[in-house]
């Protein structure tokens, strides 16, 4: 029996008819995929427009010749009661309902149709069957956050324990805890880690002091998939090497889906089955192959709610090799709303700030993860971790080539932590503005 499926479906979700509808879609040729994408988003716009008052409000009167007319829905649209938001015929009762975690702003309430969630499910059984991983048999190494409250907390054990998976609290990220975790995977039989990026990193920055190869620990580990922040380049090969695993990325948002996953290729693929993916401009067009844009996404099953041309909120950058049915997502950036704003009014992505001053502060393993914040229009501080002080020269090597790729009138201070702070799901925020409460106070 397929526990996991089981589960599912005694709780309404059509998850057999979702794979099966799956797998129609993915036997399509490329230009019968095509014409399933345009004839699919254009059947869920009108769908809202005739059965969601909530987006015929937001469309108004206009008449749309082209799908690049039809307005970009940004989570700032979104802010009113749930309730406000859903079709006809559906209800919180009726619906799959959750939120987001909240690490880009305010949180978002939002709604599935049980025949969207299954779809979703069946989404991320088949990327995760990509690697020989079945949900419900493959044991699971989870790092992730849990709630601390004791009801939410037994709730969350409560679904590890029937989801075949052991969560590692990333909280505590201290030497004394990763040892304790390095002696979990000495002891159980896992088939794969799973979790958010950063703190499998720092997890593998202590086997690299350690000089430990983690498969050589746990024999039975197969891969490793990182979620929910970023994976650079240089942090995929330190896993690959120290948890001596293939390493796969996933990309997602809770209120749509599963929006790219790394392929046997290892290519950043995109969803292609359930969502229709753009990368606009400023402008709301789409922009060319190896061109910066903003994630603009559409949910093509969801009759719930309308997440039609919904901005993400990421930065991604289209590979020329994409085709229709199988888009590559070259590189994924970061935040749209992370930006730095200088006195002379320029305007600078976070995630600049922060790849910079990790080329140089990790050089040597001494730095084990930080954040960058801004404090004032010219004033920034990296909070950092590390096993000991940066030096005067580390400071001004890492000054330098901030002023060089960034500006050369800056403010920059160092700080040294403990531990980093996280979201209540675990995710750590690379780049944090404090401009705007600066100001607001």
């Amino acid at each position: 029996m397929n526990l996991f499926e089981t589960t599912l479906r005694l709780k309404g979700f059509p998850i057999r008819e979702a794979k099966k509808r799956l797998q129609e879609i993915q036997q399509l040729s490329e230009t019968e995929h095509q014409a399933y994408v345009h004839d699919a988003r254009q059947k869920i716009f009108d769908f809202h427009l005739r059965e969601n008052l909530f987006y015929r409000d937001f469309i108004g009167d206009a008449l749309f010749e082209k799908w690049e007319d039809i307005p970009v829905l940004t989570k700032k649209d979104l802010q009113i009661p749930l309730k406000k938001r859903l079709s006809q015929g559906f209800t919180k009762k009726n619906s799959y309902t959750s939120n987001t975690s909240g690490s880009s702003g305010t949180p978002l309430f939002f709604a599935k149709d049980k025949f969207c969630h299954a779809m979703t499910w069946a989404v991320i059984i088949d990327r995760f069957g990509w690697f020989g991983i079945e949900l419900d048999t493959s044991f699971q190494a989870r790092f992730y956050g849990i709630p601390l409250n004791v009801k939410d907390y037994q709730k969350e054990r409560l679904k590890d324990r029937l989801s075949n998976r052991y969560r590692f609290p990333i909280f505590d990220l201290s030497e004394e805890k990763l040892e304790e975790f390095l002696s979990i995977f000495r002891r159980k039989k896992f088939d794969y880690i799973n979790g958010h990026t950063s703190s499998i990193v720092l997890f593998a920055k202590y086997l690299q002091k350690r000089s430990i190869i983690l498969s050589e620990v746990c024999r039975t580990l197969k891969y490793c998939i990182t979620t929910s922040e970023m994976l650079f380049p240089t942090d995929k090969f330190l896993l690959e090497n120290q948890l001596g695993v293939p390493v796969a990325n996933e990309y997602g948002a809770s209120e749509l889906d599963l929006i790219a996953f790394t392929n046997e290729k290892g290519a950043f693929q995109i969803n292609t089955e359930t969502l229709f993916v753009e990368l606009l401009d400023d402008n709301d067009q789409s922009v060319p192959f190896d061109t910066a844009g903003r994630v603009v996404v559409t949910s093509l099953f969801n009759k719930a709610h309308p997440f039609i041309r919904y901005e993400v909120g990421d930065i991604g950058v289209m590979d020329e090799a994409s085709t229709v049915k199988e888009p590559i997502l070259k590189q994924l950036i970061g935040r749209s709303n992370d930006n730095a704003i200088l006195k002379d009014g320029k305007t600078v992505p976070g995630h600049t700030f922060y790849y910079v001053t990790k080329s140089i502060v990790e050089e040597d393993g001494n730095v084990k993860e930080f954040i960058v914040e801004q404090t004032a229009l010219d004033a920034f501080t990296i909070v950092y971790v590390s096993e000991r002080e940066l030096t005067e020269k580390e400071v001004k090597k890492a000054n330098q080539s901030l002023t060089q790729y960034v500006d050369g009138d800056l403010n920059i201070t160092y700080k040294r932590v403990e531990v980093l702070h996280r979201n209540q799901s675990g995710k750590l925020k690379q780049f944090v503005s404090k401009i705007d409460l600066i100001q607001e106070n």
